[in-house]
């Protein structure tokens, strides 16, 4: 742990570095810290705080310059506010390293610390080139291991933190010629690699309909009941306001902050953490850089690159993360990563919501909950596509679209610490971002719903219900889902018998519901994200795919399931 030597304000380190070369592994065992936010010309950023008595050491998001993502930018912002630099490179790739990075640094101070030393073959000759390039450049150089760092090598690191060399060029006169790259796995194989790929990224998917739902369904019971009693003694005892905001009920369903409470809690929490850990997982094992190149040319036709995939799956735990994450994707990919999120990826409420809703009505009916739950899996999946290659932009779907990160990382085991940070962070962001929004839907509908508000649109929507082939009952969890996806659950209420339908209206109802709009939490902070004229014109669009692919299921949908 690194320990103060004077009472002086701590001197704040910036950490820059391509993607996955190490830097927040580093920063974290040299500090023996988790990070914290940190916020630069008033707005919050994709950066990070590893603060300690004597540095504050800023990490930032790996910097591409070829690319135009919006981390990149932030990622630069930040360099151009601080004077001290610790520069990253990783020992595999460090000429093409040093000259993506080395221009952005002349003139400041720092030192370069080499990763994935273990990959290259130990010797004097190698240790030299580095003693040559500190001598080129001006800067010491350290190798180490950043998910080891033993002592030795943080006494060096914080000595030359203390003493900094200054960048003395943009180009360096040595060049060391390592390139190492890692042996091909079943990933890179022509025919295997693509399935397998696919395969893995639907593992957190069939982790939440078999782990965290199968959770949430042993443990909401007893939830439920410890929360009724202070539900019971609100709506007796506590004022009309309070009753408002907490208990409002209408036509059985709860709309206030304690009849949802242990929904969210029980149902959205676990699928969270469940999917940050498998994604963190992924992450730092290596294997999420191997899927990006392996699905990229792909996802390439649909206006996706590699690296927006694993993204977009973000979105079946939590929409919120999942859009803030597409910081990390190119301008002309972005759109399209975030019309995904908002349209295809069935988050924590969604998901659980409808597959719930399908085998209400699929046992009630005499037809296989698993086979409705596929068909509803599929046809969301296949209608994603087809919107996406409608929609993307020519650019994002060209053969020009090049995946820049295209080099095979190493695999690794991922460590304790580095998945719990992981997890953290998603956790974070969802308390931070998506509850605060959430807590503001609940009293905003609970107002609606006392002033009978949406008692009179779903009246007014029951007509339209006819253009779907559904009962004109459905139109009220139509209504309530495009504002909290757990809306979905009205049309199981009472064991399926307040909205009969037969399985194929069952299907509709809940697709339709489902991807008319995105909730308004994702939509909030699309709007947050990007820009409220840009999420206005999204949100229209996917109104309009949305009634389309539902007329299209609830009619031709006869002819193989009725």
């Amino acid at each position: 742990m690194i320990q103060a030597i004077s009472s002086s304000p701590p001197k704040a380190i910036i950490v820059i570095g391509r993607e996955s070369v190490g830097k927040s592994q580093l920063v974290s065992q040299l500090t023996g810290r988790f990070a914290t936010e940190a916020n630069f010309r008033g707005s919050t950023v994709a950066v990070q705080c590893y603060p300690t008595p004597e540095w504050e050491f800023v990490d930032t998001p790996g910097i591409l310059r070829t690319s135009d993502t919006d981390t990149t930018r932030r990622a630069l912002t930040a360099l151009l506010e601080h004077d001290v630099v610790l520069l990253v490179a990783q020992a595999i790739q460090l000429d093409d390293d040093l000259a993506e990075l080395l221009p952005l640094v002349v003139g400041k101070q720092g030192l370069v610390a080499v990763t994935y030393w273990d990959k290259i073959q130990q010797g004097e000759a190698a240790q030299e080139a580095l003693e040559k390039l500190s001598r080129d450049l001006g800067v010491p150089f350290i190798s180490l291991d950043a998910r080891l760092l033993p002592p030795e090598r943080r006494d060096l690191l914080q000595s030359a933190l203390a003493n900094p060399g200054t960048f003395q060029k943009g180009v360096p006169t040595i060049r060391t010629g390592w390139r190492i790259e890692p042996v091909p796995g079943w990933l890179e194989h022509r025919w295997f690699g693509p399935i397998l790929a696919v395969l893995l990224l639907l593992l957190p998917v069939l982790a939440t309909v078999f782990g965290a739902n199968r959770l949430a369904d042993l443990i909401h019971p007893p939830v439920a009941a410890a929360v009724q009693p202070v539900i019971e003694w609100v709506n007796l005892h506590a004022p009309s306001w309070l009753r408002l905001i907490l208990t409002t009920e209408q036509g059985g369903f709860g709309y206030g902050l304690l009849n949802m409470g242990p929904f969210l809690l029980v149902w959205a929490l676990p699928t969270v953490l469940l999917f940050s850990l498998i994604l963190g997982i992924y992450k730092s094992s290596g294997l999420v850089e191997r899927i990006n190149v392996t699905l990229h040319p792909y996802v390439r036709p649909f206006g996706l690159s590699g690296r927006d995939v694993v993204r977009i799956m973000m979105g079946l735990g939590c929409n919120v993360p999942a859009v803030v994450s597409t910081r990390a994707c190119s301008s002309c990919s972005r759109g399209t990563a975030v019309s995904a999120i908002a349209f295809g990826a069935a988050c924590s409420y969604q998901l659980p919501a409808t597959l719930a809703v399908l085998s209400v009505v699929a046992t009630t009916n005499g037809t296989s909950p698993t086979k409705l739950s596929l068909l509803f899996l599929g046809y969301l999946l296949t209608t994603t596509l087809i919107y996406l290659r409608l929609t993307a932009p020519a650019a994002a779907r060209t053969s020009l679209n090049l995946l820049l990160t295209a080099r095979r990382p190493f695999m690794q085991w991922p460590t304790f610490r580095g998945l719990w940070q992981e997890a953290r962070d998603t956790l974070s962001q969802f308390v931070w971002q998506a509850l605060p929004i959430f807590a503001g839907i609940c009293i905003v509908a609970s107002l609606l719903s006392r002033l009978r508000v949406l008692d009179e649109l779903a009246q007014g929507l029951s007509p339209l219900m006819k253009i779907f082939n559904l009962p004109s009952e459905a139109a009220l969890a139509v209504v309530l889902a495009s504002v909290r996806k757990d809306g979905i659950f009205l049309l199981a209420s009472e064991g399926g018998a307040a909205v009969p339908m037969t399985a194929l209206q069952a299907l509709t109802a809940v697709y339709l519901a489902g991807v008319l709009l995105p909730c308004l939490v994702t939509a909030l902070t699309i709007g947050k994200e990007i820009s409220w004229s840009v999420t206005g014109k999204l949100l229209l669009r996917q109104a309009a795919f949305a009634v389309g692919f539902s007329i299209l299921l609830a009619w031709g949908g006869m002819w193989f399931l009725r």
